[in-house]
């Protein structure tokens, strides 16, 4: 058993050593073990806070679909005038998995971004965004609603590009296997449209923030075009679509927010974590954490690794179907979750630069990784990729024992909300 130099994680205090450790890196990606549990929720939060209040980070962008977080966004930087309470606001993430947003988790989150926010000029203000590609029929309803102020050939293209996806009853998937065996597909009409936009419609918006909206919505149909087409063939090239395209939206994302922005990344640690030292990298697959480390420079990219021993956690037996609690199992002996529980029942910091003179860890560990589709009785089958930790990541939050994420979905009776922070000072 290697002997892994860590540190306590019983409270938000015991963050101080990672912020310092994080210093003046531009980018923080902040990952997680699963899309359905608790606890990476509120440390991610607890973290974002400190590096918002101390560092000045500009943004948060997260695993989500572009269109349901600009909602929030405008939400916290109080740009809705309906006065919707964060948790009415979340209820716009109602694709599936609904849980990955909608949650009591994140209505914390945004309700203490919109207090952070409140009455500090517009540029200051902390934004939340999206970074995935799945809303191509969402985006494409957006930069209609956005065209309308204009008539003339930006409009049309938009149109268009709506009308060529209409046989498919907003349903991608279907599209992705009708192409699949015709040549004909909406790969032109969609380009046409974002570069009819970018030329001729750009300044429509009220804002620059406005502006940007609409843009990012026609790259989210054409990426999502892309991203479908590829997913019926199957690989890993699906894959590569998706995390160039939330690569791409980041770096678009600093650019707005000028050249010394800091922004901060809520992904899976398959995001996250350097895909350089996992076997994706055999499959020639990449992520926005290698992408990142490589396009800004290690020195300016800071990831952190999250996972547990065991638990609970919010999954689904199959796609599309309901959400339920699961129990999370002991991880099995050899894998990295099993070798932090061996060292001690106890929530724990982990930093990699400790970590390298082990010549255990420079080598491939099994470390868990749980979807939205879960299968607890046979996760050491799948549910484990071969990682070299000190490598994959810059540091590693370790919870021994997690608790399932508070969808709204199944907590929306709460008048007030389930204990999130037990941790907390």
């Amino acid at each position: 058993m290697a002997n892994i130099p860590h540190y306590p994680l019983q409270g938000a205090h015991d963050l101080d050593l990672l912020t310092q450790e994080i210093g003046d890196t531009r980018i923080v990606l902040l990952g997680e073990a699963s899309h359905g549990t608790s606890e990476y929720y509120t440390w991610r939060t607890a973290i974002s806070k400190r590096l918002i209040q101390e560092k000045g980070f500009n943004f948060i962008s997260v695993e989500g679909d572009w269109p349901d977080c600009f909602e929030v966004n405008n939400f916290i930087k109080s740009h809705k005038t309906d006065n919707a309470t964060a948790l009415e606001v979340l209820q716009t993430y109602n694709r599936w998995p609904t849980w990955m947003w909608g949650n009591w988790e994140v209505a914390a989150l945004a309700d203490w971004l919109k207090q952070h926010n409140n009455g500090k000029p517009e540029k200051e203000k902390v934004g939340f965004y999206g970074l995935d590609v799945y809303s191509l029929w969402d985006s494409l309803q957006e930069i209609l609603a956005y065209l309308e102020k204009k008539d003339g050939a930006a409009v049309a293209a938009a149109r268009k590009a709506f009308r060529c996806f209409e046989p498919y009853s907003e349903d991608p998937q279907e599209y992705a296997r009708a192409v699949a065996f015709v040549s004909q597909d909406c790969e032109d009409e969609v380009i046409e449209m974002l570069h009819t936009l970018r030329t001729k419609a750009l300044g429509a918006g009220i804002t620059r923030e406005s502006d940007f909206d609409a843009e990012q919505n026609a790259l989210v149909a054409v990426n999502a075009e892309r991203y479908y087409r590829a997913m019926v063939r199957g690989g890993g090239n699906s894959w590569n679509v998706r995390d160039r395209h939330m690569m791409e939206t980041l770096t678009r994302l600093l650019d707005l927010h000028g050249p010394d922005s800091k922004a901060i990344i809520w992904e899976h640690n398959t995001h996250v974590g350097d895909a350089r030292y996992t076997d994706m990298a055999r499959a020639g697959m990449v992520n926005v954490g290698q992408l990142a480390r490589e396009q800004y420079g290690e020195e300016n990219v800071y990831i952190v690794g999250f996972g547990s021993y065991k638990g609970s956690v919010i999954a689904a037996d199959e796609w599309g179907e309901q959400m339920e609690e699961m129990e999370v199992p002991p991880a099995p002996p050899g894998t990295w979750e099993y070798m932090l529980h061996e060292i001690g029942a106890n929530d724990k910091l982990i930093f990699s630069k400790d970590l390298r003179h082990l010549k255990e860890l420079e080598k491939t560990i099994g470390h868990r990784a749980i979807g939205v589709v879960y299968h607890p009785r046979r996760e050491r089958f799948g549910n484990y990729v071969p990682t070299i930790i000190p490598r994959r990541y810059d540091a590693f939050v370790y919870i021994d024992t997690t608790r399932a994420l508070h969808p709204l979905a199944i907590h929306q009776d709460h008048t007030q909300p389930p204990e999130l922070y037990p941790w907390a000072e």
